[in-house]
């Protein structure tokens, strides 16, 4: 999407927001990445110095699960108070007609985040043990935010079985889509037949995996994407990152194709001191591939709805059909976590 070189209303809120004397806006460009918003850079001169923000809106179409930009606006400044790596996050905007819409405006961090990349490339995230290690102390701090003592309440009452209202939500959600998808009920099916008991509830990410965090040559930069947080089973993020569906190239690489699940877990158990459950991390991977499915044919939705024509957003609905087959080699009779007989489903 091609944005005016200066907008004059944008330039005064940042110089407002900025405590600036002036801000010049050099530059606007739309960056790639964001599957679900609309990032843009804009290069900019404040007092003179050069810096580089990035602007967050919310794109044309958008998926129910999605929160709203003034909601992930709060969520990164929580995170980033409690020493998460995320961009610094430096004001939310909800005035439209500075520019098109309510935004949130982050300082700008380098790195790259394509999921794909980073996997293959190995001169990107330094030693990958020590990132596997650092990406699971990071989500460890994120599950240490307090967030009943903070100015959170749109994330709602906490739900005592988790995996229990995650299950129904994508069951609704699958539902008001209209598809007739088979496998994805099989799948929904024996989740609901091996529900893990939730013993503690986090502000989880939910959307922690390689392609939502951001690496340099040296290591971590960034954690991205914050828009589908709330509170849930810390193992859920930790399913969530592990897997398969993330691991991309590297399947052998169990934490998010970066590096071994030890590693990981390692240094998630540093920080958190929570025991891994490893019942709870594979009904939760197994879940992931059953709400990335609902995701992905939401994303399919997006470009067949004519509000977002994009080929990228096509192609991703067509990876539901991937993820049925790992969903079904998954759960097959066998698979029962806790030895329930499934032929009785």
């Amino acid at each position: 999407m091609n944005y005016p070189a200066s907008n004059a209303r944008l330039e005064d809120w940042l110089k407002h927001m900025l405590s600036a004397g002036s801000v010049s806006i050099r530059e606007t460009a739309s960056l790639t990445g964001g599957a679900i918003q609309e990032n843009v850079l804009l290069d900019c001169l404040v007092d003179g110095v050069e810096m580089s923000l990035v602007l967050r809106k919310d794109a044309e179409a958008t998926i129910a699960e999605s929160r709203s930009r003034e909601e992930e606006f709060a969520l990164v400044r929580a995170a980033f108070d409690q020493g998460v790596t995320v961009p610094r996050p430096l004001g939310f905007c909800k005035d439209e007609t500075v520019f098109g819409g309510p935004f949130a405006v982050f300082e700008k961090v380098e790195g790259i985040g394509l999921g794909p990349k980073v996997v293959k490339d190995l001169s990107l995230g330094g030693d990958r043990v020590k990132l596997a290690r650092e990406l699971g102390r990071q989500m460890a701090r994120i599950h240490s935010i307090d967030y009943a003592a903070l100015n959170l309440d749109f994330l709602g009452s906490p739900k005592p079985s988790a995996a229990h209202f995650e299950v129904a939500t994508i069951r609704q959600s699958l539902d008001q889509l209209g598809v007739n998808r088979p496998a994805l009920e099989w799948g929904l099916r024996w989740l609901e037949r091996n529900l893990p008991q939730t013993n503690e509830l986090v502000l989880a990410h939910r959307d922690f995996r390689t392609g939502n965090f951001m690496v340099d040559n040296d290591g971590l930069t960034a954690i991205l994407d914050w828009e589908f947080a709330a509170i849930s089973d810390p193992m859920s993020d930790i399913g969530w990152f592990c897997a398969e569906c993330w691991r991309f190239s590297r399947p052998d690489l169990e934490a998010g194709g970066i590096g071994s699940r030890a590693y990981f877990y390692q240094g998630y158990q540093e920080v958190s001191g929570r025991e891994i459950q490893p019942d709870a991390v594979t009904f939760w991977e197994i879940f992931a591939h059953i709400r990335w499915a609902s995701i992905a044919l939401q994303q399919g939705m997006r470009h067949l709805s004519g509000k977002q024509r994009s080929l990228e957003l096509a192609l991703t609905g067509r990876i539901a059909d991937q993820l049925e087959f790992s969903i079904l080699c998954a759960t097959a009779p066998t698979k029962s976590l806790y030895r329930r007989e499934v032929s009785h489903a």
